[in-house]
């Protein structure tokens, strides 16, 4: 059980509703007289919908069992994912839960997966992928002194991200899987 003097922004906690929800902002208010003000910003954890909501110094919670696991990628089939686990036996995680995160798949990778009540809810990557660059428009010379300059390009998979004009077609990129956005070249043809 945890109180609210525990809250702090990363925690996961449990209302009464029975879902998880992590805390993604938190403020602490103590007035002048009464009771201290716990005021935060929380994502639910299973449908990403946000609220806000004060917490008395007396609310108490329940913290959620959530249960971590690594698993592999072994392939997809019509918009489902197919993981193996240390045991090799295979779960299936849906293309919603994924989100973009199923760009970066590839043969083998390994992930950390977070179950609540025996269901996938989140999936996370290692931070860089590797990927082929598949399409890429060519850049236009001209005042690159401004700032960086970037263009469209699609990579292995069909993820789209913007990339630094010296990236061709056939170079290999990393990408950042947290924000989707390219981090540096590889190698170049």
């Amino acid at each position: 059980m945890l109180d609210a003097s525990d809250l702090r922004k990363g925690l996961k906690i449990q209302l009464d509703d029975g879902q998880p929800y992590i805390i993604t902002d938190f403020d602490f208010s103590k007035p002048g007289k009464g009771q201290a003000i716990y005021n935060c910003k929380m994502k639910n954890m299973l449908t990403g919908s946000t609220m806000s909501r004060s917490f008395r110094s007396n609310d108490r919670f329940e913290k959620p069992e959530l249960l971590q696991k690594t698993l592999h990628f072994s392939y997809e089939n019509a918009g489902q994912f197919i993981f193996q686990d240390e045991n090799y036996d295979e779960l299936v995680i849906s293309e919603s839960v994924l989100g973009r995160n199923k760009f970066f798949l590839i043969d083998n990778i390994q992930v950390d997966a977070l179950f609540f009540n025996n269901e996938v809810i989140e999936v996370e990557l290692p931070n860089l992928v590797e990927r082929k660059v598949l399409k890429c428009e060519a850049g236009a010379k001209g005042n690159t002194a401004a700032g960086k300059v970037m263009k469209p390009c699609t990579v292995e998979g069909g993820y789209e991200v913007a990339v630094p004009l010296f990236v061709n077609d056939g170079d290999t990129i990393r990408i950042d899987t947290r924000t989707g956005e390219y981090a540096d070249r590889v190698s170049g043809r």
